[in-house]
């Protein structure tokens, strides 16, 4: 982040084989990150106890969400729920901006 605040997605670069994160706003009531997916990488199905919105920045992912899968591209953002199981899999390398907010 430069001191005017301006994040650029060349401050998280994708690595071969990997799953690269950075966190750009930690707080109380939530959390800002951005994440680089190489293709063919993921997270396995799981639950988090809060609201999160995933933003696509580049490239394209398949969203599962409880059992449905979704295909999301550049541009594109999705919805998850607290409590509901989702997984993501890179079907490109793609970047994610990922909010949660903590209520």
């Amino acid at each position: 982040m430069t001191e005017n605040n301006v994040i650029d997605m060349d401050e998280i670069i994708y690595q071969k084989d990997s799953i690269v994160s950075k966190t750009i706003i930690e707080k109380e009531k939530g959390t800002v990150t951005l994440f680089a997916f190489d293709k063919g990488q993921g997270l396995s199905e799981h639950t988090a106890p809060f609201d999160a919105l995933v933003y696509i920045l580049e490239g394209e992912a398949e969203i599962i969400l409880s059992g449905k899968p979704k295909i999301l591209n550049e541009n594109q953002m999705i919805i998850m729920p607290a409590n509901e199981p989702h997984a993501l899999k890179a079907v490109s390398k793609y970047k994610m901006l990922l909010i949660m907010i903590k209520s």
